[in-house]
């Protein structure tokens, strides 16, 4: 797959400066859509949506995910398993796919275009009603946003311990003593995992402790009432759509 996951893309377009939380709020929204009326109108309009969303952000050809050939030839053979239940259930089975792909996408165009340390103080500003209900809204939204960072690190972490055990003679003890090659990459990926949580622990605990994650809020500006707009109005046009057809 592609490198550039879960990482914002530095481009300046109209996406990048948009609020997080507006970003966030607008993929809830659209999963909503997806999930009560997936139908062929409704996942037409999200593609061509999410396609125009991506032309807006101006983001490269390059940042797009290059999925092996096995997962392709997965979701395939997972189709023609359903081909015996007759045509309803290789429809159905097509729409789930195409929800899934398109919830992926979304999220990869918030990550695209969202810097991570944006995440947190959205995400407090956002759960802030739950906080009458004595709700740790702040433990939360740290909690995400060191997930939504250290998830590229690891993945990253997990392709140089690959590659250096690409490089290790093949008759050496140590090669020879992992007979589950599947095992001693975990193995290694957990160790640097543990010692990375570490250092990752003092760099904050440096910086005043988590509450610094979510001490500055931010707040949408005019731009994100703008697209929020729109978003609602593509959703309710591909409902209407639905409800009409």
């Amino acid at each position: 797959m592609s490198t550039v996951l879960l990482r914002e893309v530095p481009v300046a377009s109209p996406v990048h400066s948009l609020w997080a939380g507006t970003k966030m709020i607008a993929v809830f929204l659209i999963s909503l859509v997806l999930m009560f009326w997936p139908s062929w109108p409704v996942l037409g309009l999200m593609v061509i949506f999410l396609a125009a969303v991506c032309l807006t952000a101006r983001l490269p050809l390059g940042t797009l995910p290059r999925l092996p050939l096995w997962f392709w030839g997965l979701l395939i053979f997972s189709g023609l398993t359903t081909v015996p239940a007759g045509v309803d259930a290789v429809i159905r089975y097509v729409q789930v796919v195409l929800f899934g792909l398109m919830m992926v996408a979304a999220s990869f165009i918030v990550a695209w275009t969202t810097p991570m340390g944006e995440i947190a103080p959205a995400l407090a500003t956002l759960g802030a009603p739950l906080r009458k209900l004595r709700v740790p809204v702040d433990e939360w939204a740290v909690v995400i946003a060191l997930t939504l960072r250290g998830l590229p690190l690891l993945l990253e972490e997990m392709r140089v311990l690959r590659a250096a055990r690409k490089l290790r003679p093949k008759d050496s003890f140590l090669y020879r003593a992992a007979d589950n090659p599947m095992i001693d990459l975990l193995t290694a990926a957990m160790a640097v995992s543990t010692r990375r949580a570490g250092e990752l622990g003092e760099a904050i605990t440096a910086r005043g402790g988590t509450g610094q994650l979510t001490a500055h809020p931010t707040t949408p500006g005019r731009a994100d009432a703008i697209a929020l707009g729109l978003v609602i109005a593509v959703c309710l046009a591909a409902v209407t759509s639905t409800l009409l057809l």
